[in-house]
């Protein structure tokens, strides 16, 4: 039995290790999974700005906005919160900025809902649950933030 504990504290001695690099690797493919999905959005949305607008005009219902504001805030929170999550700065507010952002999505467009294939709502549902593991967790020593921690003295 004494064998057994001993194999299990040398196993147990790297966990830390596991869970450092491990959760760093998770939070980087998080952070460029997710940020990459935004941004690419974003980019479409100033490839054609008319269409945009017409979108938010016609189609998209965004509550107490104007929707040439909303156009502006959207495809500015798709362009300017997914870079700061690429990089790993300010993560936890630019994740919950596209948290926002993609909850707003869900909300100003019903009809997700009524699509035969619920592939549209659930992309909105992984990703919100992507960005609260880097709201809960943050992102990571992958990351200008952990790079920082590692550097500032309280």
């Amino acid at each position: 039995m004494e064998s057994f504990f001993r194999l299990h504290r040398r196993i147990a001695s790297f966990d830390q290790v596991l869970v450092t690099l491990g959760g760093a690797l998770i939070a980087l493919a998080i952070r460029l999974y997710v940020g990459w999905q935004f941004f690419k959005s974003g980019l479409v949305k100033i490839g054609d700005w008319d269409a945009t607008l017409a979108l938010f005009r016609d189609e998209y219902h965004v509550p107490l906005l104007p929707p040439e504001l909303a156009a502006v805030m959207g495809a500015g929170g798709e362009l300017v919160f997914p870079v700061l999550l690429l990089l790993g700065l300010f993560s936890r507010p630019a994740a919950i900025g596209l948290f926002v952002v993609n909850l707003m999505a869900v909300l100003s467009y019903p009809q997700l809902f009524m699509f035969e294939c619920p592939a549209a709502v659930n992309d909105h549902a992984y990703w919100g649950a992507l960005l609260l593991v880097l709201i809960a967790y943050g992102p990571g020593k992958a990351s200008v933030d952990g790079w920082l921690d590692g550097r500032v003295k309280t």
